[in-house]
């Protein structure tokens, strides 16, 4: 008796404690870095697609066709991704890969080649993953971090590692220098470039850029706060939606965005916001950095009224927000490009461009340099060939009437220049003579 009711006994053991237990032993395994990659993996995409290099030999210039591959992160859920230039520059069809293994393309919206930073828009129906972002303004030598990315073609590779170092400076090649990386022996391959560099928390703190070539456990990444600042400039309403709102904030840990300037006649004075306030939310868009504000207002059309809740006096109010056309007088573009900064500048086609320097998606030509202006003062030549202004491309004339808008609206003066002299990158600081009154 007493042994059947051994028996019985372990049985019911087994059965009511044994799952548990097998359970129990799953859920162990699930670490913190199974967890933290599962919270980012859907946000992240591998991009393909094929660009036309220089072949490296003596044959005058030729170019050779080579696939890319790369990998970027999503950063608002119509599709718009972060990568690295280099990764889509010179690529004719994005080609980009979702997690779900959904396959499909991709328009190259924005691009900083002195960042090497780029917004692509992915062609989705459907609402797409946000990644989860950081800061860059706590890291700690030694903490663990994570590189997750399109590694050799192996999509969403993991590696594991520390931060090795921070404010790293790192010249790649002789017209590619990165300032302030961090530094991590994570696992960087060919194919890593754009992708996240994830914390313990699962929160993206960087992006992958670099490797060190012939190195060990030597990898580099750009500070996600550097990347929101200029994704915030490549991404904003004045750029895409040619309209304007007038506000300038700063991330305030997950409390919000606090605003630090309201241009004045701007519509965010107009609208009531004040120097100080809160920005907690725009729209649907929870905000804590600039880049939040102008994801939520790109698509808005001038006039369209946007509510904004903030948190004044430590009060919660609500206002809203009417979005005006960014000005169109002045004159024409090419006029006030000769009125302002002593240039004429005639339309090039990109081919001609990107066979002197395949980094650049297009430029203008120099036909004429005011004798005695601002352009002959920093020695830009007839000839010569604007590629950049500040941290946006000059490839045609829409590009130009933007920037001479954003310099006036928030007093950019000088403007930083890039100009293509043949094969050689030049830059300088322009002032210019409307704005120096």
């Amino acid at each position: 008796m007493r042994l059947l009711q051994a028996i019985v006994s372990a049985t019911a053991c087994l059965a009511v404690c044994g799952l548990p237990a097998a359970v129990r032993g799953s859920e162990g395994r699930r670490s913190a870095i199974v967890v933290a990659v599962e919270s980012q993996r859907d946000s992240v995409v591998n991009i393909h697609g094929q660009k036309l290099v220089p072949s490296g030999d003596d044959t005058g210039g030729e170019l050779k066709r080579v696939n890319g591959m790369g990998t970027g992160v999503v950063l608002d859920p119509r599709g718009y991704v972060v990568t690295n230039y280099h990764v889509v520059e010179g690529v004719k069809r994005i080609e980009v890969t979702l997690a779900s293994g959904r396959t499909t393309s991709a328009t190259l919206v924005s691009h900083d080649p002195r960042t090497d930073l780029a917004v692509i828009k992915i062609d989705s129906v459907e609402p797409l993953s946000v990644a989860r972002i950081g800061t860059s303004s706590d890291l700690m030598i030694g903490e663990t971090v994570l590189a997750l990315g399109n590694a050799y073609g192996y999509e969403h590779t993991l590696t594991r590692g520390i931060i090795s170092a921070l404010h790293r400076n790192v010249e790649v090649s002789r017209t590619q220098r990165y300032d302030d990386l961090i530094q991590t022996d994570a696992s960087i391959n060919p194919g890593n470039s754009g992708g996240p560099l994830l914390n313990i928390d699962g929160e993206v703190i960087a992006i992958n850029v670099a490797v060190r070539a012939g190195a060990q456990g030597i990898g580099f990444a750009i500070p996600i706060d550097r990347v929101l600042d200029v994704v915030s400039q490549l991404l904003s309403v004045e750029r895409i939606g040619r309209t304007w709102h007038g506000l300038v904030v700063r991330a305030d840990g997950r409390r919000g965005a606090v605003v630090e300037a309201v241009h004045r006649q701007s519509p965010a004075e107009s609208g009531g916001v004040r120097t100080g306030d809160l920005i907690k939310q725009i729209g649907t868009v929870t905000v804590l950095h600039q880049l939040d504000i102008e994801r939520a207002l790109l698509g808005c059309k001038a006039g369209e009224r946007v509510p904004v809740t903030v948190v004044r006096a430590g009060a919660e109010e609500r206002i809203e927000l009417s979005l005006v056309a960014t000005r169109q007088d002045g004159g024409t573009v090419g006029e006030r490009c000769w009125r302002e900064l002593g240039l004429r500048l005639d339309p090039l086609q990109a081919a001609a461009v990107q066979k002197l320097q395949s980094r650049y998606r297009g430029g203008m030509l120099v036909a004429e340099v005011r004798e005695g202006g601002p352009a002959a003062e920093q020695g830009i030549r007839k000839g010569d060939i604007l590629v950049g202004l500040h941290v946006w491309e000059t490839v045609g004339a829409d590009n130009i009437a933007y920037i001479l808008d954003k310099a006036e609206q928030e007093h950019l003066n000088p403007i930083k220049f890039y100009v293509l002299r043949g094969r050689e990158t030049l830059f300088g600081h322009i002032v210019s003579d409307t704005l120096r009154r």
